[in-house]
């Protein structure tokens, strides 16, 4: 089923959830229509003026007068552009719809809001500001959501489902979680003094049972032993560690891209880009959805063409790649188990079956065959293959959106002790901190790198936003701008200029003088080296080869480290020439 309207536009489809002020409104007009046809002293007349007093406080509470205003703010908050509110919401791909169905949810400003995984189809633009937005609504919320991050920064109360019934926690996911751990530990004391203290009672009833003596105490302690319900455990959530193969040592250099052209007919995504990922980089491709980050990714795994440029491969560089589309690759004919038997080298039956469980194919389901499998779960086990493949350059697009908590943790933890290089398309931010160490912002055909992790980009876009919105705010002070405005905009450029480069330029100088210090220690050892006194003493002489090895190799990678973030400083300011 559709989860819009086909062939109405953008802003037509999202205004269909102001129905109830629509209805509102219509009411009131036709209320104002039949006061003007009744006398001020007719008794009806003072019903009708009730009647209009209900109706207009309840537009009142559903700010009903900023109504067109504040649709266009929700559809903007959510990503879409001024120019999509007049296309036609057939236009839009089914990720789209689903922001345009969680639009009108917003829209509507009902008393309770019930959103089952709403951030699978957002970027983190649009994540940031629901969370923001929400935080801010009025009514109630529930939420059902794997995004640790998401629902952390949203919910004040958690939910959990054990043991058959329903239990509610004041604090968000990380405060349940400690709560949890700390119950769970109370109920394994409480059950182990239950099953001692039936151990007791058993004893004495199996040595009493037969003294006439003790026949009234020996039956009690029985009944008791009957209506005795043990308490329940948490089921056990065995730490599964799963590791990728050992892959072969790859070049320096694993892909490079110059000067890349890439359109879809008159489309156009990337103008003469370039791009590079070294061996043992884990980049994070973010930016707004359509901007082209699993485009990039794409041509970056070698699956779809370019129109021109260069894509260099470098040496001994195997790829693996997870896409959205992956799971149309699978074998339909084979079951679950035997789909990963034919790729899984040195690994057992029972180990096997360990990571499928742990993306959530347990007991029979392994015997499933591929062609009844959901969507999900073929994108799952399209997942799990990959943790089998020999690579060591692996690009993954969105592969969270149908794992759970454990899973995710599963995958994490493989990707963190991945030693080979990783582009990573996703929104997950929790899921995104521990592994990244670059983040590439893919907008308006334009990439730049945030040479730092996940919280690093975020506090930079923070900053951004802020000179952007400064920026924003002095154009539009005057169309024609002074001399005087010229300078402030010029400030506003030179600021998000030294935002971008401060920390670059800071690790810049500080290697520059590491070099300077080793260059001098090295050539005071080489001198040393070069001295016959030097080898009087064959100990010495060891180990002063073995500083000069050391200071030669520690020198050799500063200039390496040296050489990319100049290179990164230089593609930072050429956007500010």
């Amino acid at each position: 089923d559709n989860v819009v309207h086909l062939g109405k536009t953008l802003l037509e489809e999202a205004s269909t959830a102001l129905a109830d002020i629509n209805y509102l409104q219509d009411k009131s007009k036709e209320i104002l229509n039949l006061l003007s046809l009744k006398e001020a002293n007719d008794e009806e007349h003072a019903d009708l003026v009730h009647q209009l007093g209900d109706v207009q406080l309840r537009l009142e509470e559903l700010d009903s007068y900023s109504s067109n205003s504040r649709v266009e703010k929700i559809l903007t908050g959510l990503g879409f552009s001024e120019k999509d509110f007049i296309r036609l919401t057939d236009e839009f791909s089914g990720g789209w719809q689903m922001r345009i169905a969680l639009a009108k949810i917003l829209i509507a400003q009902n008393d309770i809001l019930l959103l089952d995984e709403p951030t699978n189809h957002l970027d983190i633009d649009s994540l940031e500001w629901l969370v923001s937005y929400l935080n801010k609504y009025n009514g109630a919320l529930v939420i059902v959501s794997h995004d640790k991050h998401f629902i952390n920064g949203v919910t004040s109360k958690t939910l959990e489902i054990f043991s058959n019934k329903l239990s509610f926690f004041s604090g968000n996911y990380d405060a349940y979680i400690k709560f949890k751990e700390e119950r769970d530990v109370l109920l394994v004391h409480q059950r182990q003094l239950q099953e001692k203290k039936i151990k007791e009672t058993k004893k004495f009833i199996e040595r009493f049972r037969y003294k006439a003596t003790k026949a009234k105490q020996v039956q009690s302690r029985i009944k008791k032993l009957e209506n005795t319900e043990l308490i329940e455990l948490p089921e056990s959530e065995k730490e599964i560690t799963l590791n990728f193969p050992v892959p072969q040592s790859s070049g320096k250099v694993n892909i490079e891209l110059k000067s890349v052209y890439k359109s879809y007919g008159e489309t156009s995504v990337f103008k003469g880009i370039d791009f590079k990922i070294d061996r043992g980089n884990k980049i994070a491709f973010v930016g707004p959805n359509g901007a082209g980050k699993s485009t990039l990714a794409n041509i970056v795994s070698g699956k779809l063409e370019i129109n021109s440029g260069d894509r260099i491969v470098g040496h001994n560089t195997l790829i693996t790649n997870y896409s959205q589309d992956i799971a149309d690759n699978l074998n339909p004919d084979l079951d679950v188990l035997e789909s990963v038997y034919g790729i899984a080298e040195e690994k057992t039956l029972g180990q096997l079956r360990s990571l499928l469980g742990s993306f959530l194919f347990t007991g029979d389901d392994v015997f499933k065959k591929v062609k009844v499998l959901s969507g999900g779960e073929k994108s799952r086990l399209a997942l799990a293959k990959i943790l089998l493949t020999k690579s060591n350059l692996i690009v993954l697009d969105e592969p969270t959106n149908h794992l759970d908590f454990s899973s995710k943790r599963v995958l994490q933890k493989a990707l963190i002790n991945f030693p080979g290089s990783l582009i990573l398309v996703s929104h997950d931010i929790d899921f995104l901190l521990p592994i990244v160490n670059i983040v590439t912002e893919i907008r308006k055909g334009k990439i730049l790198a945030f040479p730092g992790g996940i919280e690093y980009y975020l506090s930079k876009r923070e900053e951004l936003i802020a000179a952007k919105q400064n920026e924003t705010a002095l154009s539009s002070l005057n169309k024609t701008t002074s001399r005087k405005e010229i300078k402030k905009l010029e400030a506003e450029k030179r600021q998000k200029k030294h935002i971008l480069t401060k920390d670059l330029k800071r690790k810049i100088i500080e290697l520059e003088q590491l070099i300077s210090d080793l260059e001098s220690e090295e050539k005071e050892l080489e001198a040393n080296l070069a001295d016959p006194d030097t080898y009087s003493d064959t100990e010495k002489a060891s180990e002063v080869n073995k500083k000069f090895i050391r200071a030669k190799d520690h020198l050799a990678e500063s200039m390496k480290k040296w050489e990319t973030l100049s290179k990164q400083l230089a593609d930072i300011e050429q956007q500010f020439v």
